[in-house]
């Protein structure tokens, strides 16, 4: 009807003003806040999962040992007791015959070549060119990572040392049952060898002194390094000498950790 305003129910509502919503925005101070929060809870986190990641590589070099030495019992086995050949490179080569593992860390065409770990005796009862490098183990050559990180003791495998070195007055091992003097639980077989002196995979052990770690323990598991002994378990020992810190600084003969080391290397002999 003209004149007259219609009148709105009384429940009617009106629309929301067109336009865009009012939000509050966070202020510089706050987000720095927050930027600083995440930063402290990640430099938290760093070290415990730098540490996490370091246990997890030595729990694999410690399974890769102990593994090899699960081939080497094998192979014994297999072989009337005798242990696996461990002698010099120089020698092994010139005279042709084999080896636990072949290839000198310190020549270019062999140390990434899987085919020299191939050709050794342990191969066959392991089958995996990724057990003889332990997973800490950076070093490389010309870009590409070496592919062999452990050494076995040289007073194993051989007599070499007795004819070779003529340290007379201790024993070698030819077989695991001349182990049985000495017990095969403390007689180490393969170790980590430091990639500054490994070459071939004979570790030189002076007995006499006349070189104290010629062959230079592994450091890169929070310095220490892992070995496996004859009846097959592993362990990791650390270096406690202050003494023992590079291949490059001689090492004392009365240093901790290499008599250490000499004593699960070998023994006496006994009365002739």
């Amino acid at each position: 009807m003209s004149g007259h305003s219609r009148k709105l129910p009384s429940n009617h509502s009106f629309p929301p003003p067109a336009g865009p919503l009012c939000l509050r925005a966070f202020t510089l101070v706050e987000l720095l806040i927050v930027v600083a929060i995440i930063a402290i809870l990640a430099a938290m986190l760093f070290p415990v999962l730098s540490a996490a990641k370091a246990k997890s590589r030595e729990t694999a070099c410690l399974n890769n040992l102990k593994q090899m030495a699960a081939g080497s019992s094998i192979y014994a086995d297999d072989n009337g007791s005798k242990f696996m050949d461990n002698l010099p490179l120089a020698v092994t080569q010139p005279a042709g015959s084999n080896n636990w593992a072949l290839g000198n860390m310190k020549m270019a065409a062999q140390s990434t070549n899987t085919s020299f770990l191939k050709s050794g005796e342990l191969f066959p009862y392991t089958t995996q060119p990724a057990l003889y490098r332990c997973p800490a183990d950076i070093s490389q050559t010309n870009g590409a990572l070496r592919v062999r990180s452990y050494s076995m003791n040289s007073w194993i495998g051989s007599r070499y040392m007795i004819t070779g070195e003529r340290e007379n007055g201790f024993r070698t091992f030819a077989t695991e049952t001349e182990t049985a003097i000495t017990g095969t639980s403390t007689l180490w077989l393969i170790a980590d060898e430091n990639e500054l002196t490994i070459d071939d995979a004979w570790w030189l052990v002076t007995m006499d002194n006349s070189q104290p770690f010629v062959s230079y323990p592994a450091t890169r598991h929070n310095r220490g390094y892992n070995l496996s002994f004859v009846d097959g378990h592993v362990e990791r020992w650390s270096l406690y000498s202050t003494n023992t810190v590079s291949p490059s600084v001689r090492v004392n003969i009365n240093n901790s950790d290499w008599n250490r080391l000499k004593l699960a290397t070998t023994t006496k002999l006994g009365p002739q």
